[in-house]
């Protein structure tokens, strides 16, 4: 078939001719170095890819190893805990038994020292209560004897008139001392159980001696009186006459003891009536 006359044909512009033309090259260049980058970059993630997959792997590889050594440290940390806990319960008990040891001895300490205290308090109210019997006793006994001393000496001061109207009548002595004294009992109110306390007490005075005189004291007679000139309130004869000494004698121990017994008792007490 004939071409159409008149009309050009399109031409086509190859590769080379195209680089012919400078800035149509220098796109050309860069583009091709653009993907020559872009190769080595994919290249070099592809790479990197590979490589961290690897890494990866070997991590993840790991836990098993880290776990069991984790186990076993948490392990040995539980026991060192368990360890110190024991030992600070330990302490605690060994802390508390010894307070309660310290508290129980210091209870013993206080209960020993109140007992001595109350036995100290107690032994000395007893001490206390004695000294005070002991004083008030003596006291009694000092206000007694001075009572019997002035009741004495007031009868020693009355009228003879009024002494002879209250003591037997006047006897003529015969026999003996003792007989005449046992014969007197009944006119002061005494039995004959009277007579052997009137004996003891004037055996120790004078060995019922009419003249028995006391060198240290001046006492004279069977009573001993002191002094002697006392009796004379019983008779002139008072010297010699053993029954004036005897009647005197038993008025006295009626005036001041009530009794030859009641007389003799002192004189064992005191060594003194």
């Amino acid at each position: 078939m004939s071409r159409p006359v008149g009309r050009h044909r399109a031409r086509r512009d190859t590769g080379i001719g195209a680089l012919r033309r400078p800035a149509v090259a220098a796109t050309a260049a860069i583009s091709t170095v653009s993907v020559a980058a872009a190769a080595y970059s994919t290249a070099a993630s592809a790479n990197a890819t590979v490589a961290g997959t690897a890494q990866a792997h070997l991590v993840l590889g790991a836990p098993a190893t880290t776990s069991t050594a984790l186990r076993a440290a948490n392990s040995g940390v539980a026991a060192d805990g368990q360890a110190q806990a024991a030992a600070a319960l330990q302490a605690v008990s060994a802390r508390r038994a010894a307070d309660a040891k310290s508290r129980s001895a210091a209870a013993k300490r206080a209960s020993a020292a109140s007992k001595l205290r109350t036995a100290a308090e107690s032994s000395a109210a007893a001490a206390k209560k004695s000294a005070a019997e002991k004083a008030a006793a003596e006291k009694a006994a000092a206000k007694k004897a001075a009572e019997q001393k002035a009741a004495a000496a007031k009868r020693e001061q009355a009228p003879s008139s009024s002494r002879s109207s209250s003591r037997p009548p006047a006897a003529t002595f015969s026999g003996s001392p003792q007989a005449y004294a046992s014969s007197m009992l009944p006119s002061y109110g005494w039995d004959q159980g009277q007579m052997s306390c009137l004996v003891s007490l004037w055996n120790r005075e004078s060995g019922w001696n009419a003249s028995a005189t006391n060198p240290s004291s001046g006492a004279y007679g069977i009573p001993q009186s002191l002094p002697g000139s006392k009796m004379a309130s019983a008779g002139a004869d008072w010297r010699t006459n053993p029954a004036t000494q005897i009647r005197w004698g038993l008025g006295y121990i009626k005036a001041t003891y009530g009794s030859p017994c009641g007389a003799w008792g002192h004189s064992q007490a005191t060594g003194w009536y």
